[in-house]
């Protein structure tokens, strides 16, 4: 089978809600497992994307929240492929609260590691092409967190 190769720009995905209030928690601001979703559905589109099949969620890795989300405000989520493995794929997607005037100011970041799934099996995915430094950095900061989940499963976690 021919090496398939793809660019980290190929697979870029952002989504846009607005904060209705089936969103939000008791005090008022956007459900943690709301964002978590949207989250989930950016990066599973991301990795489809880039590999052209269907996938499933195998970690959340890490999700880091940074502020509140209110009532009514714009969220962006903005997913790219990190790193790739042979079946797998991490992907981070960034939650911004967007201003009206269009700035951003980021509420989340999250990892998640999908695998690409063929004929009910996993499947090989395009290795990526970086091009750019940030590109590269993230790159190395994902294969530390791939060797980081490899330890934690040998040890059980």
């Amino acid at each position: 089978m021919e090496e398939r190769y793809k660019k980290v720009s190929e697979s870029r995905t952002e989504q846009v809600y607005i904060v209705r209030a089936r969103y939000l928690n008791a005090a008022g601001r956007l459900f943690g497992g709301s964002l978590m979703a949207w989250i989930d559905e950016t990066g599973a589109i991301t990795a489809r994307r880039h590999c052209n099949a269907a996938v499933t969620t195998a970690a959340v890795d890490h999700l880091h929240f940074v502020k509140p989300v209110l009532p009514n405000q714009n969220v962006v989520l903005v997913g790219k492929v990190t790193y790739v493995g042979n079946t797998s794929m991490e992907v981070q997607v960034d939650t911004f609260v967007e201003s009206l005037d269009g700035s951003r100011d980021m509420v989340n970041r999250a990892f998640l590691v999908y695998v690409a799934i063929q004929g009910g099996k996993p499947a090989k995915v395009p290795k990526l092409i970086l091009e750019t430094e940030e590109e590269k950095n993230a790159w190395a900061t994902g294969e530390k967190r791939a060797q980081l989940r490899r330890q934690r499963r040998r040890e059980g976690f």
